[in-house]
Order: structure tokens, then sequence, then C-alpha cells
């Protein structure tokens, strides 16, 4: 059986609530996953997956969803292709590269803000997986862009924090007045 079996009924699962900028939890530096935590995280993969899928996003990070803990999901697998789902439990980057990328980016705790955001192209991480062994995985790409955009979750930085204070204050802006718009 595997860790991910509860993905082929992921469609009749209820999103878990993704939380929109600037919810405080957002800010916040998360603390590490602990042993005793991992019965309570499992119990949130699949309404974390199923927001994530039906948003449609290619990653979600446990603060977007107010939790206050290091791990995040990622899967950038095309929307064709079947699904690769990785749970990254207390990330690290080991090694980035110095070659840079540019690439737009969008946050499912930002809907509809997009802008580009230089990164490292390549990056080495380090993480644990569901069964607790640390797995060390070499990414670039879209792959390498989307797990640091989760890690900087991880660390209270929103996508927006790459920008410059212009920037970053008109996609604020246009955040919450098209938010204020929706409510009404």
């Amino acid at each position: 059986m595997s860790e991910f079996d509860f993905l082929s009924g992921i469609d009749a699962v209820p999103p878990t609530p993704i939380l929109i900028a600037p919810a405080p939890v957002l800010r916040q530096v998360t603390r590490d996953v602990r042993a005793e935590d991992m019965t309570f995280l499992r119990e949130q993969l699949p309404g974390m997956f199923s927001a994530m899928y039906k948003a449609p996003g290619i990653g979600l990070a446990a603060p977007q969803v107010g939790l206050d803990m290091r791990f995040a999901l990622v899967d950038v697998a095309e929307e064709d292709a079947p699904r690769e789902p990785m749970v990254l439990i207390n990330p690290e980057i080991v090694t980035d590269s110095e070659q840079m990328a540019v690439r737009e980016e969008g946050c499912l705790s930002l809907p509809n803000q997009y802008a580009e955001v230089i990164r490292p192209e390549s990056i080495r991480v380090r993480y644990r997986d569901l069964a607790g062994e640390i797995i060390e995985r070499d990414a670039d790409g879209l792959l390498a862009t989307c797990i640091q955009h989760e890690m900087d979750h991880l660390e209270g930085i929103l996508f927006v924090d790459h920008l410059s204070t212009l920037k970053r204050n008109m996609i604020m802006r246009r955040l919450a007045k098209e938010q204020k718009l929706r409510r009404r």
C-alpha cells in the first residue's frame, strides 16, 4: 500500500481552505515537524492535496492552510500526466546553482497575481518523506522554482518579497481590491 493511495479518491475529498494574504500566519516562520506530529500531518494531506489540485496549483505549504509546521506539497506533473506528489518534511536546500533563472510565479495565497521572480536555476534539497527517510534530490527548472517557492512559505516569505517595493505594493493593493470585490 502506497503512502499516496488516498490520491485515487482525491476528487471526493473536500479541499482544505487556503488562506489569502495578508493572513498573519503566512508571515510566520514554521517549526520543525516532530515524530509525534506525523499522524496529524498524514490526516491533513488529503484535504491539502485536494485544495492544491482543485485550485489548480503545483505546490502548497503548511502555513497556507494555517499550520505552523515545516512541510510542503509539490506536484509539477503536467495536467494530463500521472500525478507525481511529493511531501517535503523539514526541507532544507543543501546547495544551489550560481546560475539564476527567471520564471513567472503565482501563489494560491495571492490568487490571480503573477510576477517574474529570479531564483537559482537548480538546487539540491534534503527532506524527510512520509516514511521518515531522509531524501536528497536534485531539482532544476520548474521543480526547483516550486520547491524554493514553497520553502519560502516555511520562512514566512511570499514570492512578492523577491520583487521591488513598487511591484510588491502594486500586487498587494490589487489583491486587496479583488478580495474586497469578492466579498460583496
